[in-house]
């Protein structure tokens, strides 16, 4: 056994890159190598975790905080708001469903009650990381079905939280009725907070600390960490601490910025995360566990579709999309292991339920990951089955997203003009900026804005630039311009690439990258005061008439958006 935690770590760490790359040949999620390695490093096999047990335990809890506060970070009530009460109805459907039967199905086998309380909530919920990561390889994520089994995942985690909340609230051994008061006050407490603090402080606060990438970074840590541990000292648990650090900054305009600079650090606890939960694993009692694993595992994989296919269906979807947004939610979520692991706390949970928890997930992530892949494929193959039962009445128009064909990455100094030029000719465009005064400005003049760091690629994908036409950059780092053109020419072969150099030292990079010109401030200016000694006779009129146009252009600098003299 190794007692160094160092080395601990880095063995750990071995193990689940040697596996992911099995994963990834398999095209399987590596929240499965994750829970593999686990196995593989626990008592069963390697055993490298006993030593280190405490140290890990809180790396753990790291995981869940971050997970959590992600979570509360993506919640995007909008969302379901512009998709109307469907993915509201759908969503409870399923939850109420799966619950119900679950219940009911682990009371069949024998299971205690509140173990089967506890594993029939665990199962209802589907794993938002995977489906949204499976829907956006596919390019699905603006279908029909994407955007509203995206809006499933909105109301499981609305659904989510409140349970989070009744957990850690109830069954304290108070007065039931006590206990409901202080629940329905702690809710009161927290939307009103969540509310004041999103409206009040975290704008004015954001507002100077998104203008350094590493600054907003460590503020998103402190706020993360800070919020929860203040709610934790006022009696809410570590979970709903972490949910709300997040909630107050989910609405704020760089709530990409900081989703993308958080999970890679979340992912780093949440793979040791998983890897302590799949190292629990007691696979000498597996003749016990592996009969339920199994029949839950089928209950998700076929009643979840069932149900979804149904409530979709009954709302006048299409039959493609009600099956496809049906076999993307089989299976189950994460947030079922920090379910258990919260109950397992509280000693609600004593038995075996994480260990059957996870036969489920292996076994319903494993092969609803083909499912969402293939869901096309297996549609057309069971489509002469749909067709028993008639010609399809309903019809939907995909809703196509807004594509710009034109973009420019940078609008002070020189982003400005170029966006002027674009609209003198009624081009579509829209504005990458990093600068949060820039992108106030701008979206309050109506343009198209994005908020993000181009050395971000996560960010990149998130950008429609798949049929953009022409792309200007006039970043002044050539590392993130060449970040930048890499990625746009995986994507799209044709595009025009301008970039943008104060010195020639990076310019043979910026053409190998991708750029069909960089322009050079340098050249440029002397090329146009080599214009006027060619073109303007050396008189007080023609410095007169110089200075009026300056002018001119700075005023038209100051209505378009920065006044650079700040």
């Amino acid at each position: 056994m190794i007692d160094n935690i160092f080395i601990q770590i880095s063995v750990l760490l071995g193990i689940t890159v040697s596996v992911a790359f099995l994963m990834r040949v398999l095209r399987q999620p590596l929240l499965i190598a994750y829970l593999i390695a686990g196995i593989i490093a626990g008592p069963l096999f390697l055993n490298l975790l006993q030593s280190g047990g405490q140290t890990f335990d809180a790396l753990a809890e790291f995981g869940v905080v971050l997970l959590l506060f992600v979570v509360g970070l993506s919640l995007n009530i909008q969302h379901i708001k512009s998709i109307g009460k469907v993915a509201v109805i759908a969503g409870l459907a399923q939850v109420i469903f799966t619950a119900s039967l679950g219940f009911l199905i682990l009371l069949a086998m024998k299971f205690p009650a509140s173990s089967a309380i506890y594993l029939a909530l665990a199962l209802t919920f589907s794993s938002t990381i995977i489906i949204v990561k499976l829907l956006a390889d596919k390019k699905d994520t603006e279908s029909v079905y994407g955007r509203y089994t995206i809006g499933l995942m909105v109301v499981q985690d609305i659904v989510a939280i409140f349970l989070m909340m009744i957990i850690t609230s109830l069954g304290q051994g108070n007065n039931i009725w006590i206990e409901i008061g202080e629940l329905v006050g702690k809710i009161f407490i927290l939307v009103g907070f969540v509310g004041f603090t999103a409206r009040y402080i975290v704008p004015k606060i954001l507002q100077s600390v998104a203008k350094s990438g590493e600054f907003l970074f460590i503020f998103t840590l402190t706020w993360c960490f800070g919020i929860a541990s203040l709610l934790y000292w006022l009696g809410f648990s570590l979970e709903i601490g972490a949910i709300v650090a997040g909630l107050t900054l989910g609405s704020s305009p760089f709530q990409s910025e900081i989703s993308s600079r958080i999970k890679p650090l979340r992912d780093f606890f949440i793979v040791i995360f998983f890897i302590i939960l799949g190292s629990e694993m007691a696979l000498s009692n597996l003749g016990d566990i592996w009969l339920p694993g199994l029949v839950l595992s089928l209950f998700i994989l076929i009643g979840n579709p069932f149900v979804l296919y149904w409530a979709f269906r009954s709302q006048k979807f299409t039959r493609r999309n009600s099956f496809l947004a049906g076999v993307t939610a089989a299976q189950v979520s994460e947030f079922g292991f920090v379910l258990l692991i919260v109950g397992r706390n509280l000693g609600h949970v004593m038995g075996a339920e994480l260990e059957v928890f996870t036969i489920v997930a292996l076994t319903t992530i494993i092969v609803s990951s083909y499912l969402i892949t293939y869901s096309e494929k297996i549609f057309e193959f069971l489509r002469p089955l749909f067709n028993l039962f008639g010609p399809d009445k309903h019809r939907q128009r995909e809703k196509k997203p807004e594509i710009f064909s034109n973009w420019v990455f940078g609008y002070h100094r020189i982003g400005w003009k170029v966006c002027e030029a674009f609209s003198e000719k009624n081009m579509k465009y829209a504005v990458v900026d990093f600068n949060p005064e820039a992108v106030k400005t701008l979206k309050n003049r109506g343009i198209s804005v994005f908020f993000g760091d181009v050395s971000d690629v996560e960010f990149l994908e998130s950008l429609p630039l798949e049929k953009a036409k022409m792309i200007v950059c006039t970043i002044p780092s050539a590392e993130d311009q060449i970040t930048l053109f890499k990625h746009i020419r995986k994507i799209n072969k044709g595009v025009i690439l301008v970039g943008n150099l104060y010195y020639n030292t990076y310019l043979d990079d910026l053409y190998e990258a991708g750029a069909n010109y960089v322009m050079m401030t340098h050249l440029l200016g002397g090329s146009w005061i080599a214009e006027v000694i060619k073109n303007k006779t050396w008189t007080d009129k023609t410095f007169q008439d110089l200075r009026k146009d300056q002018k001119e252009e700075m005023k038209l600098h100051f209505t378009s958006g920065i006044n650079e003299t700040k």
